[in-house]
């Protein structure tokens, strides 16, 4: 895939000016979104993606089309799990709803700026060492089994308190703290004295949630694609409309009781697709004798993107169907009572 550096230039301009555009149009004034704002431009959001996976097709192919859609589903799928984690920050830090989009678009934009960073190291890492593609493989394969091992053992998120994390400790013992908003300041003045505001600390919080999770999304999409440009572009599409998705289906998230699960499903997938990929190029000499394993399955785009959109539909209805389920029944023992 050749991609000059005009090319990058112009998809990293346009991308930042998507980013002011937000910025100007929706979160200068502060105010908590409607469903119909929120609902309008998450959908915008996904048909510019569509329309740039078309471009991608018309450019360089169905294949690397094939790729970037994979791509941008999975990253798509990781974002709205991390919407969990934004709600339980948001509400650990009590942030009035008005200011929550601020914190999100800042959010958001340093979780690209991270995951940019990590898609270079990364890009750098596979054209010197293909045994990369091994380590890759096997943490996926860890995040999955971890991911099922948490969400079995506490299915609860709110039970838990991202407020007072080692990190966010640290940072009060740095910064002379302020339990009180000042509008949506990040530093406010207390009797001459500059003090951080819990605007500064969600974000601190939310940035830090953006790292953890780049470590798992930068590997899982490079199982899908080994194009720079095509992980940076489905990283930032997915990211792109976060902010408004978090606010129309912020009550549908603790429907999605099965989400976690499936997503451990992907990351397994790709996992695995890692591995035999690393099989394929297999350089080491420990291994086949320093030889390339070709009696491993070739796993091709299109059959990853069926699994994935395959596994999300499957978790996603059947979430959908079981508190459906709940609720009838709460809301019987309700009307019993």
């Amino acid at each position: 895939m050749d991609v000059t550096l005009t090319t990058w230039l112009i998809t990293i301009a346009v991308i930042a000016g998507f980013f002011v555009f937000d910025f100007y149009a929706h979160v200068r004034t502060p105010h908590a979104p409607s469903l119909k704002e929120s609902g309008f431009w998450s959908a915008f959001y996904i048909a510019i993606s569509i329309v740039f996976g078309f471009i991608v097709w018309w450019i360089w192919g169905q294949t690397f089309s094939g790729e970037f859609f994979a791509g941008y589903v999975t990253e798509k799928a990781l974002s709205v799990d991390n919407l969990f984690i934004f709600v339980i920050i948001m509400a650990s830090f009590q942030v009035p709803k008005e200011f929550q989009q601020k914190v999100l678009l800042i959010g958001i934009a340093m979780a690209l700026v991270m995951r940019g960073l990590f898609i270079w190291a990364g890009a750098a890492a596979i054209n010197n060492f293909s045994w990369v593609f091994y380590l890759f493989g096997i943490f996926l394969l860890y995040t999955a089994t971890k991911l099922i091992i948490d969400h079995a053992r506490s299915s609860d998120h709110e039970d838990e308190d991202r407020s007072d994390s080692f990190i966010i400790r640290q940072v009060k013992r740095v910064l002379p703290t302020t339990d009180e908003y000042d509008g949506d300041k990040l530093i406010t003045k207390i009797d001459g004295k500059r003090f951080a505001t819990p605007m500064l600390l969600t974000l601190v919080a939310i940035g830090l949630t953006d790292l953890l999770f780049a470590l798992d999304s930068i590997p899982a999409i490079y199982g899908l694609t080994q194009e720079p440009y095509l992980v940076f572009t489905a990283n930032a599409f997915a990211l792109l409309g976060l902010r408004q998705l978090f606010f129309l289906i912020g009550g549908l998230l603790e429907r999605l009781v099965f989400l976690s699960y499936g997503l451990s499903l992907i990351l397994a997938f790709i996992g695995v697709k890692l591995v035999f990929h690393a099989l394929h190029e297999n350089e080491l000499a420990f291994i086949n004798g320093g030889e390339h394993v070709e009696s491993v399955p070739d796993i091709s785009t299109g059959f990853s993107l069926t699994v994935i959109l395959g596994v999300l539909v499957v978790t996603t209805v059947a979430s959908l169907v079981k508190t459906r389920g709940q609720r009838t029944s709460d809301e019987a023992r309700h009307d019993a009572l």
